[in-house]
Order: C-alpha cells, then sequence, then structure tokens
C-alpha cells in the first residue's frame, strides 16, 4: 500500500533499532497527512514494519490521540478529571458544548473545533485545564474558554499559556511524528506553581544529595 508520504514513514521506520518502535510516531505522521488513522494509512504502517494491519489497528485504538474520525483543526481537550472537575472543568465542557452546539468527540460544522473531554493532563496545579493540539491553556473558566474556542474559529492567533503560539492540529501531529517545527523554544516551558520547590530550595541553599561513585 503506497500512500503520498511514504517516505516520511520509513524516515521514521529508520531512526530505531527496532523498525516496529516507530509505530506511534508513524501513526502520528498518519494523522498529519489524513486527519484521522486511515485504513490507507494503517495497510502503510503495517507493510513497511512487516507486521499485520491488525496489529496496527490494535495499537491505533488502544491509544486515545489516535483518532478513528476526522478532526477539525484544532482539538479542544478539557480536563474533566477529579482535581479540574471540582475546579470548574465540568462547567468549562458544559458551557462549550453549549456554545459549540457539539457533544463529547464531536466536530463543529466548520471543521474548525474539536471538542472532548479528556483525563489527566498532569497539570492540577493550574485547574481546571484546557489542551489545545496538546498545548496548555491552564486557570480556565467558562468565559475565558469560549473566548478561545472564538478566536481560533475566527483565526486569530492564539498562545498556550505555557508553550508556543497554537498551530493547526494537522501541524502539531507532524511534530509529534519526530518534524520540528522550531517552536520548541517559544513562550515559557513552566509556570511559577510549577517553580515553587525550585525556589524554596535555592532559598535554603538545599542540593540534591550526590551520587554513590564507590560501590564495594
Amino acid at each position: 500500500m503506497s500512500v503520498p508520504y511514504e517516505a516520511e514513514l520509513r524516515e521514521i521506520a529508520g531512526r530505531y533499532p527496532e523498525a516496529r518502535s516507530g509505530l506511534l510516531p508513524m501513526l502520528h505522521l498518519v494523522q498529519s497527512n489524513e486527519g484521522r488513522v486511515t485504513a490507507d494509512g494503517i495497510e502503510a504502517c503495517a507493510e513497511i514494519l512487516g507486521i499485520s494491519a491488525a496489529e496496527v489497528s490494535g495499537v491505533a485504538t488502544f491509544y486515545t490521540m489516535y483518532k478513528r474520525k476526522p478532526v477539525g483543526d484544532y482539538h479542544v481537550g478539557v480536563c474533566t478529571n477529579t482535581l479540574c472537575a471540582i475546579m470548574g472543568g465540568d462547567a468549562i465542557f458544559e458551557r462549550l458544548k453549549d456554545h459549540l452546539d457539539v457533544g463529547n468527540d464531536e466536530t463543529t460544522p466548520d471543521g474548525k473545533v474539536t471538542l472532548e473531554h479528556v483525563e489527566c493532563n498532569a497539570a492540577c496545579d493550574y485547574a481546571p485545564v484546557m489542551m489545545v493540539n496538546w498545548e496548555f491553556m491552564d486557570n480556565q473558566t467558562p468565559e475565558s474558554a469560549v473566548a478561545v474556542v472564538d478566536d481560533l474559529r475566527a483565526g486569530k492567533p492564539v498562545t498556550s499559556t505555557r508553550g508556543p503560539r497554537i498551530c493547526t492540529w494537522r501541524e502539531a501531529e507532524r511534530v509529534l511524528a519526530g518534524f520540528p517545527d522550531d517552536l520548541a523554544d517559544e513562550g515559557p516551558s513552566a509556570g511559577p506553581a510549577s517553580l515553587v520547590g525550585l525556589e524554596v530550595a535555592r532559598e535554603n541553599n538545599w542540593t540534591a544529595p550526590k551520587a554513590e561513585t564507590d560501590r564495594d
């Protein structure tokens, strides 16, 4: 099965001592090109890696980042796990569903926004958290979340809280496939809440214990 991006799929597989280790980024590349994981993409990955299409499909259906339905230009994921939920995540999700007139894992008719409630994004110190194409939007409210999606649909630039300006979902998927977009150093990588422990350690001259180098 040949696809237009076959050469890049083979490039990814060639990065690893065991080619099969490249399957996850290969599937991200499929999504970058196709907007979802397609049957053709699955067949191409299987052929390159020398495994069955069923094996590839098993991986693609196991991880929630791989989509079998077309995704909009902006994947908006609202954390509704415990802390974010009680801090307002549930209210944000309900407001966005009403505002966008879509349900969970559905896309607006203009193809701009896909809305999904997601599990913990490991950003509890900034709850409630929303992610746009896997970039953090911290300390959200129903009003700020609506403003974000409205700006995205209007084509206005939106910058993540701890990271770069928001690109399209397909562009983000290409980055996850291992093809840099040169935005890695754009924007802060950590916020004040994440750095509190470091500041306390500096104030008290605390250092990490030295590694033991002598062994019996």
